[in-house]
């Protein structure tokens, strides 16, 4: 396990990498790339993922157990998007991010759509999938003292990811349509899509509920027992 050391150079990397270098990688590829080229967008959005990961934490053991942990609620994330209609990759990632941190909610979020569209199909909008999903678990670690006292924070929480994974989804489908953005278009699709928005906002709401209390509680044993 690699341990970034400078807690100056971690702190700018926490900082730069979703927030800068990670969006301009999925807009670049938009307009840089051919279609079929999305791969490389996708492995550096991974890439960057891991590093941000990295980038969390100070020494090697606590980083290596914090892997193990991140690594199991990736798969679950992977799992859940074979559930019909209501999916817990979204939830899993928000507990994911405010129990583990943000960097693990980004790294659990970005995965979890690499590695479950190699079922579902890889394409131009896995990087957004992944910038998406990442960014909502990277702030579920932000705000993570908020969630944990409130319960009522976190499910609003999860309506706004909802929202929001909808929202940068939608982008990508103007930008695949038109070539370039449209601000005509982009309300169009967000109107049409306002079904498929309902649902991610619905089945965040009933898994965060019905899950982020338990689990939460199993982490914060694990992480006390062990020191992650």
């Amino acid at each position: 396990m690699i341990v970034i050391k400078n807690s100056r150079l971690r702190r700018v990397l926490r900082i730069v990498i979703p927030f800068v270098i990670a969006p301009l990688f999925v807009i670049a590829g938009t307009y840089l790339f051919e279609p079929k080229r999305q791969a490389f967008v996708a492995l550096a959005i991974a890439i960057l993922a891991c590093v941000l990961f990295i980038a969390g934490f100070e020494h090697k053991k606590t980083g290596s157990r914090r892997l193990i942990i991140t690594s199991i609620f990736v798969a679950l994330s992977v799992i859940g998007r074979f559930i019909p209609f209501f999916k817990p990759t979204t939830a899993l990632t928000i507990i994911a991010g405010v129990y583990l941190g943000g960097e693990a909610g980004f790294l659990t979020g970005a995965f979890s759509a690499l590695i479950s569209n190699f079922y579902f199909g890889q394409g131009p909008w896995t990087p957004f999938q992944m910038l998406a999903w990442g960014m909502i678990g990277f702030f579920a670690g932000v705000f993570s003292k908020f969630f944990i006292k409130s319960r009522f924070a976190l499910i609003i929480y999860g309506v706004i990811a909802g929202c929001v994974f909808s929202v940068i989804m939608d982008v990508w489908t103007v930008l695949w349509y038109s070539g370039t953005f449209s601000k005509e278009l982009f309300l169009a699709a967000v109107v049409a899509a306002l079904p498929h928005t309902a649902l991610y906002s619905v089945s965040n709401v009933i898994f965060l509920f019905l899950i982020a209390r338990p689990m939460g509680e199993k982490l914060t044993r694990i992480k006390t027992k062990y020191g992650v």
